[in-house]
């Protein structure tokens, strides 16, 4: 893949939408080469809301696969960066 390609991934509810984006990632686990979680907490409680960044490596066709599958899901919001080499 001659690009840089990193998704953004907003998750509203993570308890409701945790195990169908886990299960996507683990389908294309060897097209993602980073991975970072980050979420609010405010006080003792974890906020409900999340955001993944991804790094993509690999079948850029795979990619973009896995980018629709989860665009998909109701509570997801997927936005992409590409930077050409």
């Amino acid at each position: 893949m001659g690009k840089h390609i990193i998704y953004g991934i907003h998750v509203r509810d993570r308890v409701k939408e945790a195990g169908e984006v886990q299960q996507i990632f683990t389908d294309y686990g060897c097209n993602i080469k980073t991975r970072l979680g980050l979420h609010r907490v405010q006080g003792d409680v974890c906020a409900p809301g999340g955001l993944i960044v991804l790094e993509m490596f690999g079948d850029e066709a795979a990619c973009r696969e896995m980018k629709a599958r989860l665009a998909a899901i109701d509570g997801i919001e997927v936005k992409e960066m590409v930077f050409e080499h």
